[in-house]
């Protein structure tokens, strides 16, 4: 769930970095995903616990942006910034989909994601103006994989392994399809590219399906997201919530997303910290 809704803004934001060379970024952070898929959260310490909350909140400001500009495109800054308080919100005070609901959710978008890799393999490419593969762009490159990183994640420890591989494939299918349909150029021009993503593929019919796959992709990992911001944070996640909602107003996505991958990498540190010393401690 949670990287439907990052890829609503990462394959924009990336290829607008790193062009074709995005898939490279994909499959760094696929791999940086995989090898430390069984790193333990962080600790209770005060640094970890605002470590996370922190991580939390910068993707729940994500998820706001992408629900404003696919949702409500005329109105992106207030709906983005209701989206987090009020969705967020309510995850924060304990509201819950039920783990069956989000399996089912998480299964449809996979669904709807092979559908689209489909049509856009399926039709030919519009004509594109400077999309070619070019020298890489190792900055390009690094900060694709940072931005990638967070949505690449998997929550828990059972099967990470396979799981990491799931979403990591369907990361790169999606940003394939989406380059060989639009270019690099054409896809990193806007936030809301994967609607003309749709339109070059002859989908247009399934443009509403986009929009509630952008809610469904939003809604539910940002409930989980605040129940974890109150778990770590308590009452004063409830300012951090605020924050967050300024920032899906004022922000684009590209700073927020850098944000986001950044204090990921220091979560797993804070993880790997956290299993060394249980290990002395052993």
């Amino acid at each position: 769930m949670r990287l439907g809704g990052g890829l609503l803004v990462v394959l924009a934001a990336g290829a607008a970095g790193a062009g074709w060379w995005l898939l490279a970024g994909l499959v760094l952070a696929a791999i940086a995903a995989g090898v430390t898929a069984r790193v333990p959260e962080p600790g209770d310490a005060q640094v970890d616990r605002v470590v996370v909350a922190v991580a939390r909140l910068a993707e729940v400001t994500i998820y706001a942006i992408a629900f404003g500009a696919y949702v409500f495109p005329s109105h992106r800054e207030p709906a983005a910034a209701g989206f987090a308080v009020v969705v967020t919100g309510a995850g924060f005070a304990g509201l819950k989909i039920p783990t069956i609901v989000v399996r089912i959710a998480g299964g449809l978008l996979l669904v709807a994601g092979l559908v689209l890799v489909a049509l856009c393999v399926a039709v030919a490419p519009v004509s594109t103006v400077g999309g070619g593969l070019q020298t890489p762009d190792f900055a390009g490159v690094l900060v694709a994989a940072v931005v990638a990183l967070p949505f690449l994640r998997p929550r828990g420890r059972e099967g990470a392994g396979w799981r990491v591989l799931l979403l990591g494939a369907v990361a790169v299918l999606a940003a394939f399809a989406a380059l060989y349909q639009l270019g690099a150029v054409r896809l990193g021009l806007s936030l809301t590219s994967l609607r003309d993503l749709l339109s070059a593929a002859d989908a247009d019919s399934l443009q509403p399906l986009l929009t509630v796959v952008a809610v469904v992709a939003t809604v539910v990992p940002a409930l989980a997201a605040g129940a974890e911001v109150r778990e770590r944070a308590g009452v004063p996640g409830l300012a951090g919530i605020a924050v967050a909602a300024v920032a899906a107003y004022f922000l684009p996505a590209l700073p927020v997303l850098v944000v986001a991958g950044l204090v990921t990498v220091i979560e797993l540190l804070l993880g790997v910290r956290a299993r060394r010393y249980s290990e002395s401690r052993e």
